[in-house]
């Protein structure tokens, strides 16, 4: 699925079973809480925490879910994501084609 297809398929999906949107600033916070709860899975399997009895482990759903209402804003606010990502890779590209491999903290 290209990006294109994905903002296509949620936007249809929202359609015909989301009734409507929730608010750009609803989906804000919707967006904030998924990330949180993807930096809990991470902070317990990669960091100095334990997992509670019944956390999930698995970060690939919150992953999605971050994705999905991402897709989200981007169809409320009119943003072309692949278009967005492009222009991101030339922008990093022009400004960071040198500094990561000058970086001595990441020659290994």
């Amino acid at each position: 699925m290209t990006i294109k297809e994905a903002q296509e398929a949620v936007d249809r999906w929202i359609k015909e079973y989301g009734v409507r949107y929730f608010s750009e600033l609803t989906n804000m916070a919707c967006l904030t809480e998924e990330v949180g709860e993807l930096a809990r899975i991470m902070a317990r399997r990669y960091g100095d925490q334990s997992f509670k009895e019944g956390e999930s482990h698995d970060p690939s759903e919150e992953m999605a879910d971050i994705l999905w209402v991402l897709i989200c804003l981007a169809n409320q606010t009119g943003v072309d994501l692949t278009e967005a990502l492009q222009k991101s890779f030339e922008k990093k590209t022009k400004r960071d084609k040198d500094r990561h491999r000058n970086n001595p903290k990441l020659k290994a």
